[in-house]
């Protein structure tokens, strides 16, 4: 142990986020540290932590500028916390905020630190453009030149194509495809079908706006530039409207996955209060639950073919290995809608024999889950995804739902890009 002989309990103690919106839109003149200092500023208020020095903040984006090297601990010091709060930030791609609130529960539970705040932010509004190689080298060149004559003559041989902008890419890599792309082939392989995808597209819209009509979100989400809910939230939709629209990935008629069916690109941020049970206690703070449990998994999605975002499918059973649970041992599930297919097709792997006999080496299947437990507030798919945001913004609604409902346990489980998942265990 680096400090403590006996672990400790990591309380939530509750989280804050800006209103999740569309990307080019809302957002479209703020960037990464704007709003990630929004989102903590929202917990320094809620907790009036004004001026006081936490012992750590974690938090993270995808998508940023190379300038945002230093990206949380710069919003630390415009959060309102004490500048003796100090910052890290780290990403691993829509799992960032919640290996966040992982590395720091682990912090916590060994005695090196008693509070912290985890967080993550994204924006599609502000990527960074960057120009190409060829262009880099010239500029380089120019730089290192000792005399006029070599500082010019990078530059004689500029061409137009040379200042051609390279935005940054949505496919993966190693395979050139997207991640819609690479989930029509799952959705292919496990046969889930455009209807299923669009009921639980639907139900995810109907959860969300219920969840606001209700005042659930009051507490949770902030008012930012104008914005008081998610502005991509259709509490309008039917399966007819959904069922209109065409498919985004595979135009050949065989694919069915459509806008509708898939997160947008969004721009938010969240953040989340961890502590230790007694730092919470002493100061009268809330713990609506406890973080005890997590797992990171990865698959070989581009030599053995596995599907690209079904990593959960495997980090969950380990996870509940660890914790000696069943699949249906919990009170309520938030599996993140990257996309309705993902969901569906890691729901499907858990359910099948061959899968969970011949891949996760068990001895019959992981089974069902109530789907009734399922996103009960609404889930990426009508809130939005600011990649590296939506991990803290699924700790903190989950454990606000587990202390309304009076209930037990909690799963989270995240697909990421890269081919890999991060989960956790939410308890009271």
């Amino acid at each position: 142990m680096l400090v403590g002989a006996s672990p400790r309990r990591v309380a939530i103690v509750g989280g804050v986020r800006i209103p999740f919106a569309r990307g080019n839109g809302a957002y479209a003149q703020v960037g990464n540290q704007d709003m990630l200092i929004a989102a903590l500023r929202g917990v320094v208020d809620r907790f009036a932590l004004q001026g006081q020095r936490l012992d750590d903040v974690a938090a993270g984006a995808v998508m940023k500028h190379s300038s945002q090297w230093n990206l949380t601990r710069e919003s630390v010091l415009g959060c309102g916390l004490a500048a003796e709060t100090p910052g890290l930030d780290l990403q691993r791609a829509c799992g960032t905020s919640l290996e966040a609130a992982i590395l720091l529960g682990n912090k916590i539970a060994l005695g090196q630190i008693d509070c912290a705040i985890a967080g993550g932010v994204d924006t599609a509004s502000d990527p960074p453009v960057v120009y190409p190689k060829s262009f880099q080298q010239r500029l380089l060149r120019s730089y290192r030149g000792k005399t006029a004559a070599e500082r010019i003559g990078p530059w004689l041989g500029l061409r137009l194509k040379d200042l051609r902008p390279v935005l940054p890419g949505v496919t993966e890599p190693r395979t050139g495809l997207s991640m819609g792309e690479s989930t029509e082939l799952m959705v292919k392989t496990w046969g889930i079908t455009r209807a299923e995808q669009d009921q639980l597209a639907l139900e995810s819209h109907q959860k969300a706006a219920a969840a606001y009509a209700a005042g659930f979100y009051k507490d949770l989400v902030r008012e930012y530039l104008g914005l008081t809910q998610d502005n991509n939230i259709r509490s309008d939709t039917t399966l007819e409207k959904l069922g209109k629209l065409r498919p985004a990935f595979d135009t050949s008629g065989a694919g069915s996955l459509t806008a509708g069916n898939s997160t947008p690109l969004t721009d938010g941020a969240s953040a989340v209060l961890l502590a230790s049970e007694a730092w919470a206690r002493e100061r009268n703070m809330p713990v609506l639950a406890f973080l005890t449990y997590g797992k990171v998994a990865a698959v070989d999605f581009f030599e053995k073919k596995e599907g690209l975002l079904m990593a959960p499918a495997y980090a969950v059973p380990r996870m509940l290995n660890d914790a000696h649970y069943a699949l249906q041992d919990f009170d309520f599930y938030e599996i993140h809608e990257a996309f309705a297919g993902q969901v569906l097709c890691t729901l499907k792997a858990w359910a099948d024999p061959s899968f969970c006999r011949d891949k996760l080496g068990l001895p019959g299947p992981l089974g069902t889950i109530d789907r009734a437990k399922l996103n009960v507030k609404g889930g990426s798919l009508a809130i939005g995804h600011p990649f590296a945001a939506t991990g803290t913004r699924i700790v903190a609604t989950l454990a606000k739902i587990l202390d309304e409902y009076k209930a037990k346990r909690g799963l989270i489980s995240v697909c990421t890009a890269g081919g890999m998942g991060v989960t956790a265990i939410l308890e009271r």
